[in-house]
């Protein structure tokens, strides 16, 4: 397994490549969460042309990609996010670029469970622990109550380093007003 970061990807080949797997990743997330998970495949292409935005690609031995996620410490390159939020709280790691965003993950289903999560993961993280920074991320209520992805992340940081600390920062809820009988 390797892990490459680049700054674009160019290669329509391996663009399409990336497309699948995210699509395979998120598309289910779509009937599973409220706000949308999936970006649009117009939106994905200016992510993946976006230099801001680093593109964390794993390949199996055989070169083949079979994961691929997005990090970034330019907070404004983060759609749906509010930078003014992390600069208003961690003023000083704002200020020196100390805070990094993972936009998503996404892994084959022939590779989850593998090895190819935990080092993207890992190899995210690193770049930030070694600048004593911080990094954010979202995850859905139906990716934390089911597939418990806040415990995973906080399990496989913790394999790297016993000096973190996992919180969360910020919640949102979604409310359905129902209206059974017409009034």
């Amino acid at each position: 397994m390797l892990i490459k970061v680049v700054d674009q990807i160019v290669d329509e080949d391996l663009h399409s490549a990336a497309w699948r797997l995210y699509q395979d990743a998120f598309d289910e997330l779509n009937t599973l969460a409220v706000q949308r998970h999936m970006m649009f495949p117009s939106e994905f292409d200016e992510v993946m042309l976006d230099s801001r935005v680093s593109k964390y690609l794993a390949l199996t031995d055989e070169g083949q990609l079979c994961g691929v996620a997005t990090y970034t410490n330019d907070l404004d390159a983060v759609p749906l996010i509010a930078p003014q939020y992390f600069e208003r709280h961690w003023p000083e790691h704002y200020a020196s670029r100390k805070i990094w965003y993972i936009g998503f993950v996404a892994v084959g289903p022939e590779h989850q469970g593998r090895e190819a999560f935990a080092q993207l993961v890992e190899q995210m993280y690193l770049v930030a622990a070694t600048q004593n920074g911080l990094v954010g991320l979202d995850i859905c209520s139906y990716n934390d109550d089911v597939r418990h992805m806040s415990r995973i992340f906080r399990l496989m940081i913790s394999r790297v380093t016993d000096n973190m600390r996992f919180s969360r920062i910020d919640q949102q809820s979604f409310w359905l007003y129902e209206f059974p009988t017409a009034a």
